[in-house]
């Protein structure tokens, strides 16, 4: 891979919110959100702080994907994944094009969720992809087709409802957000 299909170490999606890199350094904030129950049922990276932490040490070996810690005015209150979706195993279940992004997210504190935030973060993280990678002409995404609120987030910030996928490991719905003239 070369260097330009590298994912920044942070970003600065709006006033207030950004995304910087997530470490095995983070894995008590992490270990705590993802055994919240509502987490656990789609993440599935529910346990002790080890499992957490092998994971993250994983995600930072490869080199297609990246995750990150989001902060909203300076609260960490979100995880992320950013990840070039053509380079990915999701690949061989659509029909992917050279330089689809795509993301994962995750709400961690309860009170973040509920109020529109996943929307309007979405929203902002696919629309700074777009403009600072000029080769994506689309971002993807693939929450579980149980997960009714991740959906409608997605479909909020822009999305659409591409088609259902069986992967490995669930059932998802492709979420696809094509570049517009404007962005």
């Amino acid at each position: 891979m070369s260097d330009d299909r590298r994912w920044s170490s942070w970003y600065i999606m709006s006033e207030g919110f950004g995304l910087s890199r997530a470490s095995a350094e983070d894995h008590e904030l992490l270990t705590t959100w993802m055994n919240d129950p509502d987490v656990a049922e789609f993440w599935q990276l529910d346990g002790p702080p080890e499992r957490t932490i092998a994971y993250l040490t994983e995600l930072n070996k490869a080199t297609h994907t990246r995750g990150y810690v989001g902060s909203l005015d300076g609260t960490p209150m979100s995880y992320w994944e950013l990840y070039w979706a053509d380079l990915d195993p999701l690949a061989k279940h659509y029909d992917a094009r050279p330089f689809d992004a795509g993301i994962h997210l995750l709400l961690g504190p309860s009170d973040f969720r509920g109020r529109g935030l996943g929307a309007q973060l979405l929203e902002a993280v696919a629309r700074t992809i777009l403009a600072l990678r000029p080769e994506v002409s689309r971002v993807v995404a693939e929450p579980d087709v149980r997960n009714v609120r991740s959906i409608a987030a997605f479909e909020r910030a822009g999305f659409v409802r591409a088609a259902d996928l069986d992967l490995p490991d669930k059932r998802a719905v492709l979420m696809i957000k094509t570049r517009e003239p404007h962005d």
